[in-house]
């Protein structure tokens, strides 16, 4: 493969292994919920609007979205202190707790995909994570804006 395959093939194969896991671990959720228990797990008390751009969806999406996690007690929603008309989203330990079991039914559900892997492919699996999770950190703004 050519290097400016490898990327492309990479996130192209990440796609599928997400939605592969998801049919087979019957997880009809949508994968926004997912994105965005995501980023308030690693980034607290994020606004709608933030939320929107981060997960690459509308603002109306994303608010009724929140509505149905609020619901299910995913999430709370808070009047921003430096801005009452904004809200401010945070992840609860439900939330947090949904998002640990979504990701170990995923690891189960594709363990069996990877169980022939020998040593040395599992180490190259370990390296490629490790670089992947460093270029892949995202550095925004208060307002969602990537720097």
């Amino acid at each position: 493969m050519q290097r400016d395959e490898i990327i492309s093939s990479i996130v192209m194969s990440a796609h599928a292994l997400a939605r592969i896991a998801a049919q087979e671990a019957r997880n009809d959720a949508p994968a926004a919920q997912w994105r965005i228990l995501t980023i308030l797990e690693k980034e607290p008390g994020r606004r709608v609007g933030e939320l929107a751009r981060a997960s690459r969806a509308t603002q109306p999406g994303v608010t009724r979205l929140l509505g149905d996690l609020e619901r299910a007690g995913l999430v709370t929603r808070t009047p921003d202190e430096r801005d009452s008309r904004a809200t401010v989203v945070h992840i609860t330990p439900d939330g947090a707790a949904a998002l640990a079991h979504w990701r170990e039914s995923f690891r189960e559900t594709l363990a069996p995909r990877f169980a022939g892997l020998d040593a040395d492919d599992w180490a190259a699996l370990d390296r490629a994570a490790e670089i992947l999770t460093a270029h892949s950190i995202e550095s925004t703004t208060t307002t969602g804006e990537h720097e």
